[in-house]
């Protein structure tokens, strides 16, 4: 059983190849590419992506509300896979938030450069200040 850590990083991997195969008009089946990166079924990685994945569209809007001159679309799909599991950690699962913006600024650490992490801490940020504001 991997830990955590490394199943965010089969999350991100899987969702950077959807993304990929979703603009290429490629037909795929989710549970294929989760079994490519995956040795067992692992419910955490698959409620994740599918979570994700069924939220998109409010994930997105949400990171491109603060993303400002950088909308999601702008990014590249390693980055926006990091930022839509990070942004649904945070507002979808009880993951505490410290652990999910740590966990998408080390994973952007090392897939990234050090501009978009800054970014993606700063924009995690503000969404969680935002949650919490609100409560």
């Amino acid at each position: 059983m991997k830990n955590r850590t490394l199943l965010r990083e089969v999350i991100m991997k899987v969702l950077y190849q959807v993304f990929i195969l979703e603009e290429s008009e490629i037909v795929f089946d989710i549970d294929e590419l989760i079994k490519e990166q995956l040795e067992v079924d692992n419910d955490f990685v698959r409620e994740s992506i599918n979570g994700i994945l069924e939220n998109r569209n409010t994930i997105f809007e949400l990171a491109n509300k603060y993303l400002k001159s950088w909308p999601m679309d702008r990014l590249n799909k390693v980055d926006q896979a990091i930022v839509a599991l990070g942004i649904y950690e945070l507002k979808y699962t009880e993951t505490p938030p410290i652990v999910a913006i740590n966990e998408a600024v080390e994973l952007s650490k090392k897939y990234s450069d050090e501009k978009v992490t800054k970014m993606i801490n700063a924009v995690l940020d503000e969404i969680y200040h935002e949650t919490e504001d609100n409560k």
